[in-house]
């Protein structure tokens, strides 16, 4: 349904800055896909968890063929997806679906075959399709923006090893390191999450968040070694959780998604799966 949202709001905008007034207040801003929310990038890191947790289940061997319409939604969401416009979610979700690739054992040609369609697709829309060749232009003014960021970011860190700036520290410190050829002087996050947590938690903060996902990945992987061959359906949620994860954190690389709640909370939950799975596969 969100997705469907998002692609109205692009569908029928006048062009950027205008407003698609028949959508009322969801038609605000409506030249990226955002669906309810505020900002285009947190519909961006929610389609795409959603598309790589649901993806295995997609495969025939993940139990019964999957129906018409769920190829159909997911394609749609797919859709929706793209228009958000957001490179890093874009990159994340390749990232997602070559763990996904590098996972499943069945299906890959599946797997590969849906994501070209989809790819194909989108890039029918010029928009998408100029939006995706500026991932690599290194004149891109937005991607100078964030390496001049980045840059600050480091620079604050090598004055804070150890703990950081503290919590919500950037927004404090940021006016002192900016380069003054950043186009903005004052910034509330680096659009970058292991370099925030860095900043405002130091090496022992950032420590601790990357031990997080390392547990997940290898607890998670040891529940999908136990499950048995035949058990397709509770592998291909929990290779959907693994391919997610990834998703999420290689999306982060050029978003503090971990700092969007919308999309964090879906994160936790999509976290919590696989080990919903064990314990019901060693009740049996």
């Amino acid at each position: 349904i969100v997705a469907l949202l998002g692609i109205a709001q692009v569908a029928i905008c006048p062009g950027p800055g205008g407003t698609a007034a028949a959508l009322g207040p969801l038609g605000r801003k409506c030249h990226r896909a955002r669906g309810f929310y505020s900002i285009y990038m947190t519909l961006a890191g929610v389609l795409s968890l959603v598309l790589l947790a649901t993806a295995p289940a997609l495969l025939s061997t993940a139990g019964a063929r999957p129906g018409g319409w769920r190829i159909s939604a997911w394609l749609v969401t797919g859709a929706g997806f793209a228009l958000t416009y957001v490179r890093g979610a874009w990159i994340g979700f390749v990232a997602g679906v070559g763990a996904l690739l590098a996972v499943v054992n069945r299906g890959r040609i599946v797997v590969a075959a849906g994501v070209l369609i989809l790819v194909t697709v989108v890039l029918l829309a010029p928009g998408v399709r100029h939006r995706a060749e500026s991932i690599v232009d290194p004149n891109d003014p937005t991607a100078r923006e964030r390496v001049l960021m980045w840059r600050s970011g480091l620079a604050m860190a090598r004055d804070h090893p150890l703990l950081g700036v503290g919590p919500a520290g950037v927004k404090r410190e940021y006016p002192r390191y900016a380069s003054p050829e950043a186009l903005q002087q004052r910034r509330g996050h680096l659009h970058d999450t292991p370099l925030q947590i860095l900043v405002e938690r130091g090496v022992v903060g950032l420590g601790a968040w990357l031990a997080i996902f390392a547990v997940f990945f290898i607890r998670a992987g040891a529940i999908l070694r136990r499950l048995p061959p035949d058990a397709q359906r509770e592998r291909a949620i929990v290779t959907g959780s693994i391919a997610a994860l990834v998703g999420f954190l290689v999306g982060g690389l050029t978003e503090y998604n971990f700092g969007d709640s919308e999309v964090v909370m879906i994160t936790y939950v999509v976290m919590a799966v696989p080990f919903v799975v064990g314990r019901k596969a060693s009740e049996r």
